[in-house]
This record gives C-alpha cells, structure tokens and sequence, in this order.
C-alpha cells in the first residue's frame, strides 16, 4: 500500500498532530500496562469502587476473547489485522478535510489503541495485557486496557458523528 498523499503543509501538519495524538495514546497505553504489570498480582484483584477493580489478567484473543484458545496462530491474525486496519485509519485521517476535528480525533483514538494493543501482541507473546475490570451484581465485563478504551470511544465517536452529524456539501 502507497504512503498516503498529503497536498500542503497545512494538511501534513494537521495530519502529523493526530498521528501524535494516536501515539500518546500508545504510549499511555504501555505505560499503564507497565504499572499493571508491576504493581498488581495475576487473577488478584484491587477493588478501587464497588463496580469497579484493578485486576491483572492476559487476554491471547480479541475483543472479549474471541479466539483466545485457539492455539496460537490468532497472535499472527490479530498482528496482521492491526497492521493493516492501521494503515487504513492513517490513510483516512490524511483524507479528512480540514474540519473534520471529531472524526480525526476519533479515528486517532482507534489508532492509537489499535498500536498499544499491537506491542502487546508483538513483544508479550501474542498477549495483551488487560487490567480494568468492571462489574455490578451478577454482570461482569470482560477485563480491558487503555487501548481497549480508546478504541471503543473512537469507534462510538465515529458511529454518533456518522448518525447525528449532517454531511456538509462539497464547495
């Protein structure tokens, strides 16, 4: 796939901000993760609110682990599909006109939990680590990261701005 084509410096830059906004969010990321991993022990959990604790946990599947005892092939999938999901995101972030701030922050968002994720799966043997764990009564969410968060209000952000947010027409 080409390297994305970015008309003016105007657009380069705004498409580099969001890329170093993707970043931070990997980043943060990682660095929580790093805290997870030093500071809580595995299947313990540290209550933090009634619904909600701190638990370390390692998920070898995708989102609420689809696939995680399929024997190990999935970390190359799910790193291949990172790969090239990313590589979409940053085509369509340096597509956006120039007022496209929700769905650029949006897709930056995904970005850069879509990265963190993909270090985990890259440098922890295919497994991710999750360490927010949320919970009421009887209900209880499958563990999640940072990354994990990003992408689902990236996503969330996408949907609403998609369903509530009228086209402009083009000039």
């Amino acid at each position: 796939m080409a390297a994305p084509r970015v008309a003016d410096s105007g657009a380069r830059r705004r498409l580099l901000g969001w890329l170093g906004l993707a970043l931070a969010v990997a980043v943060a990321d990682q660095i929580s993760k790093a805290a997870a991993l030093h500071l809580l022990i595995l299947h313990r959990p540290v209550p933090v609110v009634p619904t909600l604790d701190l638990m370390l946990t390692y998920n070898t599947g995708a989102a609420f682990s689809l696939l995680s005892d399929a024997g190990g092939w999935q970390r190359w999938l799910f790193i291949a599909l990172a790969v090239a999901v990313s590589a979409v995101l940053v085509r369509w972030l340096a597509a956006l006109p120039a007022g496209e701030r929700w769905s650029a922050g949006a897709l930056a968002l995904v970005l850069g939990g879509a990265g963190g994720n993909l270090v985990d799966r890259v440098f922890r043997d295919g497994k991710v680590v999750d360490f927010i764990y949320f919970h009421v009564g009887d209900f209880h969410w499958p563990a999640f990261n940072l990354a994990d968060s990003a992408i689902g209000v990236g996503a969330a952000v996408l949907v609403l701005h998609a369903l509530f947010v009228p086209e402009r027409a083009s000039p």
